[in-house]
């Protein structure tokens, strides 16, 4: 059984800015689970106006948009 990924990408459907995101994730090879803020209101809340947030689950560390692939390793640590 393979642990979760520490990262959490917060984010929405339709989100170009999240779509960018991820896609940055994707090429630099930074495993990641996703969580939309659309189904949850205190989510929605605390990140509907910031979205795209990457999110490490283990420390709490959050890192805003625009973020890149050395900084997205960085948090992932």
């Amino acid at each position: 059984m393979n642990p979760s990924p520490p990262l959490i990408l917060i984010g929405k459907e339709e989100c170009w800015l999240c779509e960018q995101a991820k896609e940055l994730l994707f090429r630099a090879d930074i495993a990641f689970t996703e969580q939309s803020i659309l189904g949850d209101l205190k989510l929605r809340q605390r990140y509907g106006l910031r979205v795209p947030v990457l999110l490490n689950r283990v420390s709490g560390q959050e890192l805003d948009w625009p973020f890149d692939a050395a900084l997205a390793r960085l948090l992932a640590t």
